[in-house]
């Protein structure tokens, strides 16, 4: 018999509907329950793509001896941290303090007013190289909470203490975001590099994705040749690496070795969002890394379309586990190669792919990386495509269909940014399709909601990240393509994410869900991670605004933008990894904010290819911008400085050049 989750709208709770557990989603109901009986709460917190969740799920959630003493001593609540974020961030902080630590599944055991005293991740069902089973910890935690309360109560208490500490905005450090913090910053990430295999610091190696497109933009900004030669070795290293699927597209999550060869399988969207980003703007660009470049950011579209695509958007991720093996889809053995090309191609792919008699995976499987650049092109077409045909006769790896509000924002702006940079209108088409599912389904009554499965929006509340990057991606859209529902769109969420996550004590400051939610503290992390903050993804939006929005109002958004920009210097000071968006947004504010306009279709053409990637590019006249401009002309501000309008070509480029160094 079905539990609760039967009916929830995340794909990952609907995974746990057949555990014998009697699981509830989060809500003040669960709570009450706990106070009523009481018990402690159990709080499971994972995702559908997390390997270690389903293993969990499988050893622990689905034994019936382990559910039951889970039934009869606690409420139990599992939550999606895709569709949370919020409550994962809180417990994820406890989780940390207590263990030193942290990760998914995420197992912490609250009060019935929700505060932490106990903490941990993954838990076998039984001992296990001298880790507890889950059992040992549920007895445990029963006996501390009914023979030793005052214990909990007090470690209860030190761990809320520390949650509000957190959650405290960033200090002023009395410094200026200019040149020479952002020359510092970029410093520290040239410094960081791996040399040998590219990418920053050693295993496990994830995507580094904000930080590269930072590394561009200075690049852009002041003629930083070594700033740009981190990012193409780090996106040749990944794109013939394993992490990135040679047959079909797409990156994974992260890579478990330093040389990117092995990867944890899942494919996030978020993660293929953010790197099309970096290689569009390396496909931009002449040099050795273009053909690469271009070559990822088509298969990287596709993989978006034919792996991700749903009615209502993107899904949001493809699991790491094929049928519970980690990998099974994706790894080959130089038989498995022979047994679908031959002899002759079977030989020739392994030596291209790497896939060797020993193995780089498991049981001597090898994933497949480009080890040799293919010396026959029409051979390697054939022989792709016949490894993926036969490779999607395999069984699958289930995909979590949750329509995501941040991470299809994220991608609409990455498809806008591929369409105009390689001239493919496709892709912005594309990204107006999504935009218009997202304003379509995840605005209800004026309020953004944070996911939708099936068509059928969540009611979990949109977030600052949410509400940022959605603003963003519409500003873009209306750049693009001069239509202004985007704009009105945009500007419409940018002010309801002012109202309702401004710090009124601390202007600049952001917090990152609504308020009114029931939590023991109301969260706010301003660091970048696998994703970037809510903070920094509105710096990036306001800043667009103070470019589009109409001048009797652009103003406003500006000082919010220097306000909240001013807020990253103490991130930007003293860790650079966590704050590569905030660079990215930072690089493009002291290279302006640069906005060109153009009034005719060839010279729009023109600006959009001479332009730095950090400007605003838009037609005159059809966006309200300079409606007066000459015919055939091209307008280059930047910030309250314009140029006279420009109607030949090499003086465009000229005027273009002093914002982007040859």
């Amino acid at each position: 018999m079905a539990n609760r989750l039967a009916t929830a709208t995340s794909p990952y709770l609907r995974q746990h509907a057949d555990n014998p557990v009697e699981w509830w989603e989060w809500c003040d109901e669960a709570f009450a329950e706990a106070a009523r009986r009481d018990v402690p709460v159990l709080l499971s917190v994972g995702y559908a793509a997390c390997h270690w969740c389903h293993v969990m799920a499988h050893e622990t959630f689905d034994d019936a001896a382990l559910a039951a003493q889970m039934n009869d001593g606690f409420v139990c609540i599992k939550v999606d941290r895709e569709e949370r974020p919020d409550i994962d961030a809180i417990y994820m902080n406890a989780t940390i303090a207590m263990t030193g630590q942290g990760g998914w599944p995420m197992t912490c055991f609250l009060t019935p007013e929700g505060e932490p005293f106990f903490c941990g991740t993954y838990y076998p069902p039984a001992l296990r190289n001298g880790q507890p089973g889950f059992g040992e910890v549920l007895a445990a935690i029963g006996e501390t909470w009914t023979q030793r309360r005052d214990e909990i109560d007090r470690v209860a208490g030190q761990v809320r203490d520390h949650l509000a500490q957190t959650a405290s905005g960033l200090p002023d450090a009395q410094l200026l975001v200019d040149g020479d913090l952002a020359r510092a910053a970029v410093a520290a990430l040239i410094a960081d590099e791996d040399p040998i295999h590219g990418g920053l610091g050693r295993a496990p190696k994830f995507p580094p994705s904000s930080s590269m497109l930072a590394l561009l933009r200075h690049d852009e900004r002041t003629g930083s040749p070594e700033a740009r030669e981190v990012v193409e070795r780090a996106a040749e290293a990944m794109a013939r690496g394993g992490i990135y699927d040679q047959l079909a597209g797409g990156f994974a999550r992260y890579a478990v070795d330093e040389a990117w060869v092995v990867p944890h399988f899942e494919k996030m969207l978020y993660d293929n969002a953010l790197l099309l980003r970096c290689y569009v703007q390396l496909a931009r660009t002449e040099g050795a890394a273009q053909s690469l470049a271009t070559r990822v950011c088509e298969q990287t579209v596709a993989f978006l379309d034919e792996a991700l695509g749903t009615d209502g958007g993107f899904a949001s991720s493809l699991d790491a586990d094929t049928e519970g093996v980690e990998g099974a889809t994706y790894v080959w053995t130089p038989a498995e190669l022979v047994d679908v090309l031959g002899e002759d191609d079977g030989a020739w792919a392994a030596t291209v792919f790497g896939v060797t008699a020993q193995g780089t995976f498991e049981e001597g499987a090898s994933t497949l990386q480009l080890a040799q650049l293919p010396d026959d092109a029409e051979k390697f077409g054939r022989v792709v495509a016949a490894l993926r045909a036969a490779r999607d006769e395999r069984p699958q790896p289930t995909r979590d269909d949750k329509v995501v509000t941040v991470w299809n924002a994220l991608t609409i702006t990455a498809l806008v940014e591929a369409g105009i940079g390689l001239r493919r209108p496709e892709w912005v088409a594309r990204a107006a399709w999504c935009a218009d599912e997202l304003v379509g389904r995840h605005i209800v009554d004026g309020e953004l909601r944070r996911a939708s499965l099936g068509g059928v929006v969540g009611e979990p509340r949109g977030m600052l990240d949410d509400h940022a990057a959605l603003s963003t991606a519409l500003l873009s859209l209306y750049a693009a393509t001069g239509e202004n529902r985007w704009r009105t769109a945009a500007l419409d969420l940018l002010d309801r994410a002012i109202d309702v996550f401004a710090d009124p004590a601390e202007p600049g400051s952001w917090f990152d869900a609504p308020d009114g939610g029931g939590l023991i503290v109301r969260p706010r992390d301003p660091a970048d991670g696998a994703t970037p903050s809510g903070s920094s993804l509105m710096a990036e939006a306001l800043v667009l605004a103070s470019m589009l929005a109409e001048p009797d109002v652009a103003g406003r958004y500006g000082d919010l933008a220097a306000q909240t920009l001013g807020r990253a210097a103490i991130l930007l000071d003293r860790a650079p990894r966590a704050a590569g968006h905030w660079l990215t947004v930072v690089e493009g504010w002291l290279g302006g904010p640069t906005h060109v306009t153009a009034s005719s279709e060839e010279m729009l053409a023109l600006a959009r290819d001479a332009a730095p990637s950090y400007a605003v590019v838009t037609a005159a006249g059809d966006t309200g911008f300079s409606a007066d401009q000459p015919a055939g002309t091209v307008l280059v501000c930047r910030g309250t400085t314009c140029s006279l309008p420009l109607e030949d070509p090499d003086e465009v480029r000229r005027e273009l050049r002093q914002f982007r160094p040859l």
